[in-house]
């Protein structure tokens, strides 16, 4: 969907309009990342889609393009002891204000896909249900978000073999879970999560 068709031919008329998007609120390990992403219309990017459904190969494709081509983006994260700390959902909130803040322009509007979104002082925010899927922008902001934190889980996979972190991302898999219950949770699980919580319970 074009943006302009949102809003109309006159809600957009020379706004600024970052797309914005997270990964990695679900899983029991690593940190919560966001990014945002300002596209450059002289310079359209072919097959932007919501990440989930591209193949990983392609993600790596679009991303490099993305930054060859945005005319600003940024990946933000918040750590596991942030997550623990506020929750999961204000953790996610700030990995998302700490991805607008760090573009190299300044946004008008911000296009937040789900329901829920930050505040950004100076900016205004408009919510896009499955907007990784409709809205280039978001999907754009989803593709860099999902590639950003993959890599950081394969680097985990690094210091953490035993926990198969490349193969299911921090998911909840059968995979995942038998593994945690051998090895007991790591530095980089979030103790707040079931079943990290009820393990450490149980210990």
């Amino acid at each position: 969907m074009d943006q302009a068709d949102m809003f109309g031919d006159e809600g957009l008329i020379d706004v600024v309009v970052a797309g914005v998007d997270e990964a990695g609120r679900g899983p029991l390990a690593g940190a919560v990342y966001a990014a945002a992403v300002i596209l450059d219309p002289g310079r359209p990017i072919d097959g932007l889609a919501d990440s989930k459904v591209l193949p990983a190969a392609r993600r790596e494709e679009l991303a490099l393009e993305i930054r060859e081509c945005a005319l600003a983006w940024c990946v933000a994260s918040a750590s596991v002891q942030e997550i623990d700390s506020l929750n999961i959902l204000r953790a996610t909130m700030l990995a998302m204000q700490r991805a607008v803040s760090g573009l190299g322009m300044k946004p008008g509007l911000a296009l937040v896909d789900g329901n829920q979104a930050p505040r950004l002082p100076g900016c205004g925010v408009k919510t896009v249900i499955q907007g990784d899927a409709l809205v280039p922008s978001i999907s754009a902001a989803s593709i860099l978000a999902k590639t950003a934190r993959d890599a950081d889980l394969v680097r985990l996979h690094g210091l953490y073999p035993h926990y198969g972190f490349d193969q299911h991302k921090g998911y909840g898999t059968v995979m995942h879970l038998e593994r945690l219950r051998e090895h007991g949770p790591c530095p980089e699980h979030r103790r707040s999560f079931s079943p990290v919580k009820d393990l450490l319970i149980r210990l």
